[in-house]
C-alpha cells in the first residue's frame, strides 16, 4: 500500500491556533492610526477564512466595524460558490440567524463590500478612509493587490498584513524580509 501526500507546509512548525488575537491586533492597531489593513490573499480559501475571522472578531467586539473590501474578481465568484454551499461547512462556520436578521452569511460583515469593477478597484485604491482591503494575488506577485500596495506602503498609518506563505523570488518574501 502506498499514500501519497503532497504537503506545501509540511516542513514547518505551525503556532497553535490563537482564536484570532493576532489579527484582532493588527486591525485594532491599524485602525487607531486610521489606516488601512492591506491583506494580499489567495482567492480560493484563503479569502473566505479571513472573512469568517473578521466577521468573527467583528460580533465579539474584539475588531472595531470597519468597512471590509474584497478587491478580487477570482475571490469575488469564489465566495458566490462557498455562500451557495456554507451548509457543507463545519458548523462553526454555520450563520445561526435566520432570513432577514443580521446573521444569514458566514462572511458577509457589518459594512462588507465586494469590488465588482476596475473603477470600483480604483476608487477604493485612491481612498485614504480607513478599512480591511483583502485583495489576490496571495504572494503577491499580480492582480488588484498591487495597486494597494503601491499605494497604502508609503503611509505609515497602514499595514501589509502577509497571511499565507510567500515563496522565494516573490514580492510577498521580498516585503517579508523587509
Amino acid at each position: 500500500d502506498v499514500v501519497l501526500v503532497e504537503s506545501t507546509y509540511g516542513d514547518r512548525d505551525h503556532p497553535t491556533d490563537d482564536q484570532g488575537n493576532e489579527l484582532a491586533v493588527v486591525i485594532r492597531e491599524t485602525a487607531a492610526r486610521g489606516g488601512k489593513v492591506v491583506i494580499p490573499a489567495f482567492a480560493i480559501g484563503r479569502v473566505q477564512e479571513l472573512l469568517y475571522w473578521i466577521r468573527r472578531l467583528e460580533r465579539e467586539r474584539r475588531i472595531p466595524v470597519l468597512p471590509v473590501y474584497v478587491d478580487s474578481p477570482m475571490a469575488s465568484e469564489a465566495l458566490r460558490f462557498y455562500t451557495q454551499r456554507v451548509h457543507e461547512l463545519d458548523p462553526d462556520m454555520q450563520p445561526s440567524g435566520k432570513p432577514g436578521s443580521h446573521d444569514v452569511s458566514t462572511f458577509a460583515t457589518a459594512r462588507f463590500q465586494v469590488i465588482a469593477s476596475p473603477q470600483q478597484s480604483k476608487e477604493l485604491t485612491a481612498s485614504r478612509k480607513p478599512g480591511i482591503v483583502i485583495s489576490s494575488s496571495g504572494m503577491p506577485t499580480g492582480g488588484r493587490v498591487l495597486h494597494h500596495l503601491a499605494s497604502a506602503l508609503p503611509d505609515p498609518r497602514n499595514t501589509v498584513l502577509l497571511v499565507g506563505f510567500q515563496a522565494e523570488g516573490t514580492r510577498g518574501r521580498q516585503l517579508l524580509e523587509g
